[in-house]
């Protein structure tokens, strides 16, 4: 058995920098060798022991276990594919791919090679889905009929990252934003008997969509997911409602601005909410109303890898599987039908 999984990411930016290096240096099984940098050393600057690859090619040349593509959304597919090629497990940033035959392609490969392929939905690990998650499966609420998801923020200026303002394949607010709804919508409740969804362009100049309302349609079940660019006052981001009460949340998990902050997690008090931030429960115990404040489940994105670490070392399932992120890439390319045709689509 391997001492320690060598692992590479295929770029340095702000998922490289936050969202995967500081959870790989904590996890004690991970071996982080560097990454690819097409213009700068930025990794050895947090870390001066790693290396700066020049090109994906020597990256994958190198004596790598595990390749991270988290590179724009329209590259994962000729990237994951690489490295699969090259005998390497790989995970994925969200959105998985551009498209589902690309998706089932990948999950072929992998099958094929006998490689790890996982997808990185780290937002299953947020504090606050995990508290609406304990929520659910609790069973408090009784029967779930109506569920609303929201990601918002306001920033009518355009990014400054080409690849998500340039109209083509993976860009835009559905591919940004919508695969965190999608897959926590999935995760819950599994896959939708149909779709409707409508996308706007709302910022001045813009040429990809940045406002989307999606609603899933269950058999006794709606959840609504929506997300925009253009929301200067956020509402709950959570709202779950049930035959025997209901369930408000905000979006609340501090790791994010923390890791902005360069706060490095732990294992112990990592991303810990506030009490201001704990979600609302009602609901009815025999004669009686309960309305009370919920502690919030603590998050931590570490739990993801060592996951990956278990399905790598013991051939354990993926964390996020490749159906799950074909699963997400179905919902995507419905959303998209269903915006063009202005109708529902069965799936």
């Amino acid at each position: 058995m391997k001492e320690k999984i060598r692992t590479a990411l295929c770029s340095y930016g702000t998922s490289g920098r936050y969202f995967h290096a500081p959870f790989l240096q904590l996890h004690s099984s991970f071996d982080l060798v560097g990454a690819w940098e097409r213009s700068s050393n930025l990794i050895q600057q947090d870390y001066p022991h790693l290396k700066s690859y020049d090109s994906f090619e020597e990256l994958i040349s190198d004596d790598i276990d595990l390749v991270i593509v988290n590179t724009p959304t329209s590259s994962h597919y000729e990237f994951a594919k690489e490295a699969l090629m090259n005998d390497k497990h790989i995970i994925v940033e969200k959105a998985f791919t551009t498209s589902v035959g690309e998706a089932s392609a990948l999950q072929f490969l992998a099958e094929q090679q006998e490689k790890k392929l996982a997808i990185y939905h780290n937002r299953r690990w947020d504090s606050d889905f995990l508290t609406v998650k304990k929520i659910i499966d609790d069973g408090l609420l009784g029967d779930i009929y109506e569920v609303e998801f929201r990601f918002e923020k306001f920033n009518k200026e355009l990014s400054k990252k080409q690849h998500k303002e340039s109209h083509g394949p993976g860009a835009g607010i559905v591919y940004d934003l919508g695969p965190h709804l999608i897959d926590q919508a999935l995760c819950l409740f599994g896959m939708p008997n149909k779709i409707f969804a409508n996308l706007r362009m709302i910022r001045p100049k813009t040429k990809v969509d940045d406002d989307f309302e999606i609603v899933l349609y269950y058999n006794n079940l709606r959840v609504r997911l929506k997300a925009s660019y253009m929301i200067h006052e956020t509402v709950a981001a959570y709202q779950i409602h049930g035959k025997n009460g209901s369930f408000i949340k905000n979006r609340s998990d501090k790791q994010e601005q923390l890791l902005r902050e360069g706060k490095k997690p732990n294992l112990t008090n990592w991303a810990a909410e506030n009490k201001e931030d704990y979600g609302t429960l009602k609901y009815s115990k025999g004669e009686k109303l309960i309305d009370e404040k919920i502690k919030s489940v603590n998050g931590n994105y570490y739990h993801f890898f060592d996951a990956m670490y278990q399905s790598i070392i013991y051939n354990t399932i993926e964390p996020i599987t490749a159906t799950d992120g074909l699963n997400c890439m179905k919902i995507i390319e419905a959303v998209f039908e269903s915006n063009k045709q202005e109708k529902i689509i069965v799936l």
